[in-house]
């Protein structure tokens, strides 16, 4: 199906460059709007600059008005970096934004149903908590990756258990070829060591590049110890 014309006004990938781009990221981060620092587009530029592949905006503390207008901005520099950008949750926003990525957890819009929404060229990926769920996210067709985590306890998922890298070496055994990312409190320190010798090729972080006083650097440093 069709899905909705985006409001941002840049030639958009096609699906086979998205799965490309896919394939090869190794450094997915996600960052709130930045609203308290003002500084959004400096940092998307810095974080894609220094080698983040894909870039999620995740911030449940804007309206949809104010997500738009952060995700219009973050539209803008991927486009310019040639690199990927995310939309979490809210498949209407995903639509009007031309998102390349769409994200969804556990309790939320089936992979059919987002399809649904939003055509077949956009890129949807799935939360996992478990190796059961990860199996279930590799045998859905209509997915193109999923996440594997809490590998540690987050404050950016408050209540949610830690699983350890356990269900990383479960997954890498598998011998999945579908793209996986290991999420959870992941730091470019031994904690990253750990999730690199479980056999995650992909990570997600947050705060390891959002708090980091140089955002380009702390993200070379840590796409640099991918393998």
């Amino acid at each position: 199906m069709t899905a909705l014309l985006p409001l941002v006004d840049a030639p958009r990938p096609t699906r086979e460059e998205r799965l490309a781009l896919l394939n090869a990221a190794r450094l997915y981060v996600c960052t709130t709007a930045r609203t308290a620092t003002g500084d959004l587009e400096e940092f998307l530029d810095a974080a894609y600059a220094g080698g983040v592949d894909i870039i999620q905006l995740r911030d449940k503390d804007l309206e949809a008005r104010a997500e738009i207008e952060a995700l219009e901005i973050l539209a803008a520099v991927a486009r310019r970096h040639g690199k990927l950008f995310s939309v979490n949750d809210r498949a209407d926003v995903a639509a009007l934004v031309g998102a390349d990525v769409f994200h969804i957890g556990q309790g939320d819009l089936t992979t059919a149903q987002a399809r649904r929404l939003l055509g077949d060229d956009v890129i949807i990926g799935r939360s996992t908590h478990s190796i059961a769920q990860a199996a279930e996210a590799d045998a859905d067709t209509a997915l193109d990756y999923f996440c594997v985590g809490p590998v540690w306890e987050t404050p950016t998922k408050p209540g949610r258990a830690a699983i350890g890298t356990g269900p990383l070496r479960a997954v890498a055994a598998s011998g999945t070829s579908r793209p996986w990312f290991a999420i959870g409190g992941i730091d470019e320190g031994p904690r990253l060591d750990e999730v690199v010798e479980a056999g995650s090729p992909r990570i997600v972080v947050v705060r390891a590049v959002t708090e980091a006083l140089d955002p380009a650097g702390a993200a070379a440093s840590l796409r640099a110890r991918l393998r």
